[in-house]
């Protein structure tokens, strides 16, 4: 099958899975590398708030993790006269083919973990700001030596980047040595879990500090179940975004801290900019729009959840 017919077939399929919208609102598309990964979902929903209060219409589809779907999501969304298009997480570099279709219709798209670039007007949920505090609890943890088992995902923008920060983090820590291996979405829960088995095959309890990182939380979740069939508690977790489950493990003793990103507001505020970034049009100038991260560990879980009960459901 050639590449034009499959790009055709992709495309119809795509169009099919798009729910109809009501004319007379404004249509906000979104593209999203896993619409039922927890801290995706919070964004979405954040988003469909502020658009329900603007009185926009929002379609909402899944790539799964492929940039050749996500590219052609945005395709469409341009066809369809989309009044703006969100890209999750994938990274700018990697949906030209959508950014370019969306720049000739004149409609704006911004990112969520995509960084800017490009056309990009905007962007949030950087994945390096919101890492720092958690890799730096760990390599604290850690007394700056031992084995650390990194869960990594390099086609999110998202993810890369916060490798790219604990690689940095790390130089001036020679004596951890770190094991990667890359997630796949889907199967990052299944993925988390076999690179953990392999990796405590190979790291006996013993008096060497022993840590699991995941770029974001749910390939550490699934870590934590090797460890847990295991009876494994001799081993750090770590993860990054702070989603209900990651929190309930640190309440439970079975995760060390997360960096909890409050998607919620991101996709808010994301969405409540896209009017002043229509409105502006050509004088628009790309801006980051980030909102801090907060550090979660069991020292301090109870009092973030007095702060933030919704957190966790």
């Amino acid at each position: 099958m050639n590449s034009s017919i499959t790009t055709l077939l992709m495309t119809a399929a795509i169009l099919a899975a798009m729910p109809a919208h009501a004319e007379d609102k404004p249509l906000i598309g979104l593209v999203s590398i896993a619409a039922t990964e927890a801290n995706n979902v919070r964004y979405i929903n954040g988003a469909k708030k502020a658009a329900e209060e603007l009185g926009y219409d929002v379609s909402v589809v899944d790539a799964a993790g492929s940039a050749d779907q996500a590219n052609a999501a945005i395709q469409n969304f341009a066809q369809r006269g989309a009044f703006a298009i969100v890209d999750l997480v994938f990274p700018a570099s990697s949906i030209g083919a959508g950014l370019d279709a969306a720049k000739q219709a004149n409609i704006p798209v911004v990112t969520w973990g995509g960084g800017l670039g490009l056309s990009v007007a905007a962007t949030n949920g950087s994945g390096a700001p919101i890492a720092e505090p958690v890799i730096k609890k760990m390599i604290d943890d850690m007394g700056g030596k031992g084995e650390l088992l990194a869960l990594t995902y390099r086609t999110g923008e998202v993810c890369r980047n916060r490798e790219t920060l604990m690689d940095k983090m790390l130089e001036s820590h020679a004596d951890i040595k770190v094991t990667k291996n890359e997630v796949r979405i889907p199967g990052y829960f299944e993925d988390g879990a076999q690179y953990a088995n392999a990796w405590l095959a190979s790291h006996p309890p013993g008096d060497e500090k022993l840590a699991i990182w995941g770029c974001w939380d749910d390939p550490a979740i699934g870590a934590i179940g090797s460890l847990r069939s295991q009876a494994r508690d001799d081993v750090m977790v770590y993860g990054v975004n702070g989603n209900a489950q990651a929190i309930e493990n640190i309440k439970n003793g079975h995760m060390t801290a997360t960096a909890w990103e409050d998607s919620y507001t991101e996709g808010y505020n994301m969405v409540k900019l896209l009017a002043d970034i229509k409105k502006a049009g050509a004088d628009w100038k790309p801006q980051a729009v980030e909102v801090p991260a907060v550090l979660i560990t069991r020292d301090t879980v109870e009092d973030f959840l007095k702060q933030h009960p919704d957190a966790v459901q």
